[in-house]
């Protein structure tokens, strides 16, 4: 019996981490030449059966952080055993650890560790860390190229794991589960003001949207029609301090107006509407970035 009940506590672990075929992909190559195309060929090159997707490939030239949200944007959407490969590397060909982490989700994260997995690793957790074996996982004959290494160690481990060809303990040794973290404001409710990170902008609309979830506005308390103070801050330089209300649509305000929202992932935002909140006062987003919002 208790033979038994280990060979189905190992299914149900193996059965936990499998990897599907699936490898997405992202990086700040833009679409302008051939790069994107080249880590999809070799991927190819490993599997023709593999299913290859894109996450973005716009994310602004070497912004780590950036990079680090979009993941945390759309993983967790995606089935477990999927592979996500992220490239943004302004420290390619240095000595920054190249590493795949499998998340506590069964999630696959192959990236330079450089900050990229911050917000993934807070999120989905971290199951377990490998640093990439490049005697064994990067593509034959690319040993002589330092600036490519998307494609040539990325692109090429992550097909390999999501083909199966590999198993993840024969990516390369296991580390220690610390990955390098980028420091940032998280969101908190502190003596009746809130505080958080700007993460990203809806860079479509111009709005700006914040790391407060729905659940700690509540809290504070705020509902829709009440005015909140907001303040925006890059570092300790004050960009924006004004009171603006609370909507559920943007249809209950009129045109050109501050607003603040819940964008699509229930965290608390602010916008002008039928305008352009972040190029109107200056406002972008970081690691720098943070807000404050009171009654």
């Amino acid at each position: 019996m208790r033979f038994l009940l280990l060979l189905v506590g190992l299914s149900l672990s193996l059965t936990g981490r499998a990897q599907n075929g699936v490898v997405v992909f992202q990086t700040d190559f833009g679409l302008k030449d051939g790069a994107v195309a080249a880590m999809k060929g070799v991927a190819l090159g490993v599997s023709t059966d593999l299913k290859l997707y894109d996450l973005t490939h716009e994310i602004p030239a070497y912004n780590i952080w950036d990079a680090a949200y979009r993941l945390y944007q759309t993983a967790s959407y995606y089935p477990k055993g999927t592979v996500f490969v992220s490239v943004c590397d302004p420290g390619v060909g240095t000595n920054r650890r190249s590493v795949v982490m499998l998340s506590e989700s069964g999630h696959y994260f192959v990236t330079p560790d450089n900050g990229t997995l911050t917000l993934v690793a807070e999120q989905l957790g971290v199951r377990e860390l490998r640093q990439i074996d490049e005697t064994t996982n990067r593509l034959p004959g690319s040993q002589a190229s330092y600036t490519f290494h998307g494609r040539d160690v990325y692109a090429y481990t992550a097909a390999r794991l999501a083909a199966k060809a590999i198993s993840y303990e024969q990516v390369g040794p296991k580390l220690t589960n610390e990955v390098v973290r980028l420091p940032y404001q998280k969101a908190e409710l502190s003596k009746g003001v809130l505080k958080g990170n700007i993460p990203a902008l809806d860079v479509q609309y111009g709005n700006v949207w914040t790391n407060i979830p729905k659940e700690l506005v509540d809290q504070l308390p705020a509902k829709a029609g009440q005015k909140l103070n907001v303040q925006i801050f890059q570092g300790n330089r004050l960009v924006y301090s004004k009171a603006v209300t609370l909507v559920n649509t943007f249809g209950e305000a009129a045109v050109g107006s501050d607003v603040a929202y819940f964008n699509s992932l229930l965290n608390f935002s602010v916008a002008i509407n039928m305008g352009d909140f972040a190029k109107t006062y200056n406002v972008t987003s970081g690691a720098d970035w943070r807000v404050t919002v009171k009654p």
